[in-house]
């Protein structure tokens, strides 16, 4: 297609250079719906490339210190918080959420997961028992993989793929990392800086395309023992038969259909602004985010009353304008997958209180072909709906009533997901008691997104295998070996 503009081109990252690809696939800019970047459209011969500079790298990386790469990683947060503006508008542009999103979550995040895994791995201990009985010592020892095969979705794309690169590198092993084909720009950004931050030549590869192309060549080459994989469950059910011959080590972190319940004795005050955030926060492109909301009777009709008027006040617009608190879903045809679900609700008989098809979406000139969407509640749903069983991913939610606890413990568990959860209330045992019988890898009670990256995340059912954090990831990009000593 022709191009009026002059347009940025990305290219892949290969044993420390900048490599051109032949062909390409267009991304656009979500908050304009216009063509803005050309990136690499690479194949098996792309990731070839890419593994065989990740392998000839591995020896040398992995026979570092942790100290030494610690180091490493420490110079390379601090170069991208140093271009941090950069880095949040170049985010907000691609992925379309706001700038205020990018500039406070995303790329901070970026920087603190390296800085995070810098130093966590100066701190792990090994397993050591004896059995004098027999005169025996025996211990662990951790060891790199090998070449870890990374692939980050598109909603935070810095943020999850230094979450996957960080704990690689910093464990000894080399990477070749693919990023969503339409998020790819900061990760280019990134790779500019790896040289200047000390990683040699091979240990970060990063080959930019699509998940059926060049992410169908990372998980069956046979030189890429490990996946860490975050998207959706039907592309990790791809990924987990494709790698099966291979027998290779899986990290899948996959959707939700995230519970809120909030009891009768709930702080509203507190509760109201929290399940905001948790239900619209980046256009609701999170897979934390909570889209089912269960409201006890006694104060379904106060809850919904004060939560729908705040929804309302949500602004929508031109991501880079920082009064903005949603910007853009990141790409027309998820824009109307989105929308689908709302209808498919109204056909169910479910009613719509504000959002999409209630209430006008009033846009600047240059965001009117933009792909946005107001934050939208929907009532008078059922529990079997499209919209309570399968994963939205947008500005939607539910709001239901129930009546006791173990109802809704029931119904909060009645999806085939399990990712995360929050609880509301002010009895200290109820929380602790609701905590534990909720099937959810994590349990936010009173708060929601607040994260110690020392404890594992993860899901539970079609929510993931695996977990992720300072011990998790450890163990992961770690092989373990057990030693014994006849003394």
């Amino acid at each position: 297609m022709a191009h009026s503009k002059a347009l940025l081109v990305l290219e892949n990252f290969i044993a420390g250079k900048f490599v051109p690809c032949s062909s390409y696939i267009d991304s656009y800019n979500p908050s304009t719906g216009d063509v803005y970047c050309r990136v690499p459209d690479s194949g098996k011969e792309e990731v070839e490339a890419a593994v065989k500079a990740a392998k000839t790298a591995f020896p040398m990386w992995s026979s570092k210190s942790p100290l030494e790469r610690s180091q490493i990683l420490n110079k390379l947060a601090d170069l991208i918080e140093h271009d941090l503006e950069a880095f949040a508008q170049a985010e907000s542009k691609d992925q379309g959420k706001t700038i205020t999103f990018a500039r406070t979550v995303d790329i901070p995040r970026a920087v603190y997961n390296f800085r995070f895994f810098a130093s966590s791995i100066l701190h792990h201990t090994t397993e050591c028992t004896e059995m004098a009985t027999v005169g025996c010592l025996h211990y662990t020892s951790r060891t790199p993989v090998g070449v870890a095969g990374l692939i980050s979705p598109w909603n935070l794309p810095l943020y999850l793929l230094t979450w996957k690169i960080a704990p690689a590198i910093a464990c000894g092993n080399t990477v070749v990392a693919k990023p969503s084909e339409m998020t790819s720009v900061t990760a280019w950004m990134m790779c500019k800086l790896l040289e200047k931050a000390g990683v040699p030549h091979g240990v970060v590869n990063v080959v930019f395309g699509t998940g059926a192309k060049a992410g169908e060549a990372l998980v069956c080459h046979p030189d890429v023992p490990l996946i860490s994989f975050t998207g959706s469950t039907l592309t990790a059910q791809r990924i987990t038969e494709k790698s099966a011959p291979h027998c290779k080590r899986l990290s899948l972190e996959l959707g939700g259909k995230n519970p809120a319940i909030i009891f009768d004795d709930a702080d509203l005050s507190q509760c109201i602004p929290t399940t905001l955030r948790s239900s619209f926060a980046n256009q609701g492109e999170i897979c934390l985010c909570t889209s089912r909301i269960f409201v006890q009777r006694g104060i379904y009709s106060e809850f919904l009353k004060r939560f729908v008027a705040e929804a309302k006040k949500w602004k929508v617009g031109n991501p880079s304008d920082p009064t903005v608190d949603v910007g853009a879903l990141i790409s027309k045809e998820h824009l109307e997958k989105v929308r689908g679900y709302v209808k498919k609700a109204q056909a169910e008989g479910a009613r719509v209180l504000c959002g999409e098809g209630v209430d006008s979406l009033d846009l600047p000139t240059g965001n009117q072909k933009g792909y946005f969407m107001l934050p939208t509640v929907i009532v008078e749903v059922k529990d079997e709906s499209c919209c309570m069983q399968e994963e939205i991913f947008g500005p939607v939610t539910c709001v239901v009533a129930f009546d006791t606890e173990e109802e809704v413990i029931e119904r909060a568990n009645s999806v085939k997901y399990g990712l995360a959860a929050t609880v509301w209330s002010s009895n200290v045992g109820r929380v602790h008691r609701v905590a534990q019988r909720l099937q959810s890898g994590l349990v936010w009670t009173n708060c929601w997104l607040i994260r110690d990256l020392n404890l594992p995340f993860g899901g539970m059912k079609a929510s993931g295998i695996g977990r992720e954090g300072a011990k998790d990831s450890y163990e992961f990009f770690t092989e373990v070996k057990t030693i014994t000593i006849k003394h």
